[in-house]
């Protein structure tokens, strides 16, 4: 008896519900403004409302790491941005806070060494969090420091090979952390990363900043530079943007 009752209570507010829904007109839950900005798709696929960060015109938006008033150090060879082992990491000079942010890499030519020797470089989020650059074809090293790993923190959900023209590419989605007036952790940031077209890392929580030795550190800041590391090794780059968001 008391089954039949729950039944028939839960037929007359399936009934009611659906009575309430035909009143409503089909305009009744449409709207028509504010409209999304429209944008386009340059020749080369960069967004119309992207800053061009490295377009193989030199490296006008970027600075040295050690030394923010010097002029970046690395080579521009064929429209590439080669590191140049020994003269440091190179930063931008616009920070960002939230953002979408393309970037294509390629190993050395002549990869040398083993583990995190390979082809080693690194994208910093805000400065602080990095998105690991390596080679990983037949290359034993620790998951969460291969490439698409959130360094020394996350690896990858997949590990993605190079095609044949030897570039990968990372579309990488960053929300920053949030931190209070007293600088009290609201919360965290998470990235979103796609590795040549596959997803590597999905709105993953990053737990602060990636240390190489020792636990992630959590620090109240606000935006940040996009950095790309000089570990020694000729990792080239090329078709930077970034489209804050």
């Amino acid at each position: 008896m008391k089954k039949r009752y729950i039944c028939t209570i839960l037929m007359i507010a399936a009934t009611s519900s659906l009575m309430a829904q035909t009143q409503f007109k089909p305009e009744d839950t449409e709207f028509y403004t504010p409209k999304p900005p429209v944008v386009t798709l340059a020749a080369n696929g960069v967004p119309s409302d992207a800053i061009s960060l490295f377009d193989g015109n030199g490296l006008q938006q970027w600075v040295s790491q050690k030394n923010n008033q010097a002029k970046a150090d690395w080579t521009v060879v064929d429209g590439q941005l080669e590191v140049k082992p020994g003269s440091g990491d190179i930063q931008t000079k616009e920070e960002f806070e939230n953002f979408q942010l393309h970037v294509e890499w390629q190993s050395p030519a002549v990869v040398k060494g083993n583990g995190q020797g390979r082809g080693n470089s690194g994208i910093f989020l805000q400065g602080l969090y990095e998105i690991q650059v390596l080679d990983n074809d037949n290359n034993p090293t620790y998951v969460n420091g291969q490439a698409g790993s959130i360094y020394k923190q996350r690896p990858p959900l997949v590990e993605v090979r190079a095609n044949e023209s030897k570039w990968h590419t990372y579309d990488i989605i960053f929300k920053a952390p949030q931190f209070n007036k007293d600088g009290m952790l609201i919360a965290k940031a998470t990235v979103t990363v796609l590795h040549n077209g596959v997803l590597v890392q999905n709105n993953t929580q990053i737990e602060g900043t990636t240390e190489y030795i020792g636990m992630p550190v959590m620090k109240a800041h606000g935006p940040g530079p996009i950095i790309l590391q000089d570990h020694g090794d000729l990792v080239r780059f090329r078709n930077i943007w970034i489209r804050p968001l």
